[in-house]
């Protein structure tokens, strides 16, 4: 009774794993095409500049130095998967360094002064005659909005990469479910098949002891 238990277990154990796997790919596929369906919407297309040459000569004008340049290209491609996300928003941060003179957020001064150069002297600072508040450093608002848009592509680069690894997933659980609902249903079946064949009758004269 317990060996009959154990396979019955096992074809339970099975039926889960097929389950698990089914639902692991289809959640993938999902997610797979769902990331790519949002990118299509935002209508993103590389620009000229987005091949490696291109940007190196541009990283080079600009005088930046110690920076990582893309080596993937999209120029003139339109952005629709998460690989091709994540090489846009790496020719973004070098679009956006341009922008700063090679600076980062936490490099750049708050305010701009009243000589026209950055600063972080709240009283060195330029007075803005509209809202008669220091003048913020633009540059800052455009590494923010470089940041902000950059996560997101790349964010789309995980969920893409997270859906891929949940198909393959899927499919190895998949795959082990049906190789142990076979191992287990042979010998299940032999058992069953045993279990209903008539016993052998048994007659005769017993034997004695001489």
């Amino acid at each position: 009774m317990s060996k009959k238990l154990f396979q019955y277990a096992g074809v339970a154990a099975s039926v889960v794993l097929i389950a698990f796997g089914v639902g692991a790919i289809v959640a993938g596929i999902s997610g797979h095409n769902t990331v790519r369906d949002n990118l299509s919407k935002e209508q993103i297309v590389g620009t000229p500049d987005m091949t490696p040459s291109a940007i190196a000569a541009e990283a080079k004008a600009a005088g930046l130095k110690n920076v990582s340049l893309p080596t993937c290209s999209v120029a003139g491609k339109s952005i629709d998967t998460g690989s091709e996300a994540r090489c846009f928003a790496s020719y973004m941060r070098v679009h956006a360094l341009e922008a700063t003179g090679g600076q980062v957020y936490s490099e750049m001064a708050r305010y701009i002064g009243k000589d026209g150069k950055p600063t972080d002297d709240q009283k060195a600072a330029a007075i803005d005659p509209k809202t008669n508040k220091p003048v913020d450093n633009g540059a800052r608002n455009v590494w923010v909005n470089e940041t902000a848009l950059s996560t997101a592509l790349n964010t789309s680069y995980f969920a893409e990469s997270v859906s891929l690894f949940s198909i393959i997933m899927g499919i190895a659980l998949l795959l082990v479910g049906i190789g142990l609902l076979v191992m287990t249903l042979g010998p299940l079946h032999s058992y069953l098949v045993r279990s209903r064949e008539p016993e052998p009758a048994t007659g005769g004269i017993p034997a004695t002891q001489p």
